[in-house]
């Protein structure tokens, strides 16, 4: 069989059950047929944010080991250096080497300076093309789109330019371009969608006021039930909403929470219709039997709040512009007096959707207890791997290059652990001891091996769950099995110094030392 030609497509921010066939209420027709027509792992794993997520996916490696242990803000002597470390080559660059065409379309978000051509830019980590956007988020509107090394002028003059759109076309494009050739092809497709802000078209959002109308309560338990129907639940009941959230008829301003969610659900439908159209150009360049098409999302559902201001410094003109392009000013925060969708807006949907987004799991994005890390992916390969089919076993991004080397190569990539025989369902030899997972982001740390999974918020105490029976992380069992933490604290230890993690008082202290504020440890 020849090489396949794979296609990587990585969501933003979206949550565990976001997805029609992980139990979502949002329409995503494309992605379900794109699961039926291959394998769901309900137990992998990415890393809470989105910078350490694209690193790992691209290396094999943990993300601390290559220079990501936040994101992309250059904090050395005493923290990471935010960039992609150039001496350890990325799937592209070993992809290209077999002979394989290369593309990204989307975000990159692996360079501490995204303002000067360096070697850490995506055209000379690999990637034949670049067709997208350098830092972590952008306006939907006016995004600072970049083709190759250069800016690209007027990109968003149409007055009905989105970026989701753009990426689609651009990504489908490059797939009719390279089933044309005689290589086979590597796509890395990074949206952006659904990380804020709230950005969608008018008639996107107007299908899901209704929907929402019910409120994050009801919507919880449908797409538990559902879930459980599907065999994506991962647990035997729905944990109880997360204590944060008050419950939804306790909620003020009702509409305007709709309209938030209603705007999520949008941005979710858009990218997956977009999502249709690279599948759909598969098939007319009849290359789907032997591409390998997976479906992942880079950290669970977000509950960041964005503080309110007039057109924001904050983040910067790239990630927020101050004023649209018809000249009036963008309005920054989640208040109730500023409505999401349109250009002049920037929010946020906030934590009682993310814990709608997460079910049935706890907490979100930075964290990594499960609804930090828990992804949904789907993977398909026509030619090679089984049709609808649900996989338990957990799996990691760092896997992700093993796997898809072995599948290029025709051989097993000794550096690490190839998926491919999980995918398959095959009988796996009985290892004398589980799978050893490991977290560590801003402090928050965890280690799952085999059954049980210990985790910690920063400056709080270990917790130690059977993830197995109570993957919701619902009971500490701790206390009860005092040997069994200490024991996985060490694991995890020798991991994190292994690995390149600095201890995250020593990345604060650093900070403090050169009068810098602790916040900044967190960009």
């Amino acid at each position: 069989m020849p090489a396949p030609n794979v296609i990587v497509i990585l969501a933003d921010d979206l949550g565990y059950s976001d997805l029609g066939s992980f139990g979502g209420e949002i329409d995503t027709p494309n992605l379900d047929r794109l699961a039926r027509s291959g394998v769901r792992m309900t137990s992998f794993y990415v890393t809470p944010r989105c910078s350490p997520s694209r690193a790992a996916l691209l290396t094999g490696r943990h993300p601390h080991s290559v220079g990501i242990g936040v994101l992309t803000r250059d904090n050395r002597p005493g923290g990471y250096r935010g960039s992609l470390d150039q001496s350890v080559p990325t799937l592209a660059q070993r992809l290209k080497d077999q002979g394989y065409r290369t593309a990204l379309v989307g975000k990159w978000h692996l360079s501490s300076d995204t303002t000067t051509p360096n070697d850490t830019w995506p055209t000379r980590r690999g990637f034949d093309e670049f067709y997208g956007i350098l830092p972590g988020c952008s306006s939907y509107y006016q995004p600072p789109l970049m083709s190759g090394e250069s800016r690209v002028p007027e990109a968003h003059a149409d007055p009905d330019y989105y970026i989701t759109d753009d990426l689609s076309e651009h990504a489908r494009d490059f797939v009719a371009r390279a089933s044309a050739g005689d290589p086979p092809f590597f796509l890395y497709l990074a949206y952006t969608a659904p990380h804020w802000p709230l950005h969608a078209r008018e008639p996107d959002i107007a299908k899901y006021r209704e929907r929402y109308r019910a409120g994050w309560d009801t919507l919880r338990a449908e797409r538990f039930r559902r879930q459980a129907d599907l065999g994506v639940a991962g647990v035997a009941e729905l944990p109880p909403r997360d204590e944060a959230v008050p419950p939804w008829a306790d909620v003020d301003d009702h509409a305007w929470q709709v309209e938030r969610m209603a705007t999520y659900a949008a941005q979710v439908e858009v990218m997956d219709r977009g999502i249709g159209q690279v599948l759909d150009q598969l098939e007319r360049s009849g290359t789907r039997e032997n591409t390998i098409v997976m479906f992942l999302s880079d950290n669970g559902g977000c509950a960041e709040d964005l503080p309110h201001g007039p057109g924001q410094p904050l983040f910067g003109e790239e990630i927020c512009p101050r004023h649209t392009r018809l000249g009036e000013p963008v309005e920054v925060g989640n208040t109730p007096r500023i409505m999401p969708g349109p250009e002049q807006s920037y929010l946020s949907y906030g934590r009682g959707w993310a814990n709608l987004s997460n079910t049935p799991f706890r907490l979100y994005k930075r964290w990594v207890h499960e609804g930090g890390v828990a992804s949904p992916f789907i993977v398909s390969w026509p030619s090679a791997l089984p049709a609808d089919r649900v996989e338990r076993r957990p799996g990691h991004l760092v896997d992700l290059t093993s796997t898809i080397v072995q599948a290029a190569y025709g051989h097993a990539d000794t550096a690490g652990h190839s998926l491919l025989p999980v995918w398959r369902g095959d009988d796996l030899p009985t290892a004398d001891e589980p799978r050893t997972l490991c977290w560590e982001h801003i402090g928050n740390a965890a280690v799952r091996r085999g059954r049980w999974k210990l985790v910690r918020e920063w400056g709080g105490p270990w917790e130690l769950y059977d993830i197995e029976a109570d993957r919701g992380e619902s009971e500490d069992l701790a206390p009860r099995e005092p040997s069994l933490v200490a024991e996985l604290a060490a694991v995890w230890a020798q991991w994190a110094k292994d690995n390149a993690v600095i201890p995250w008082s020593d990345v604060l202290a650093d900070l403090r030392r050169r009068g810098r504020p602790e916040t900044e440890a967190l960009r």
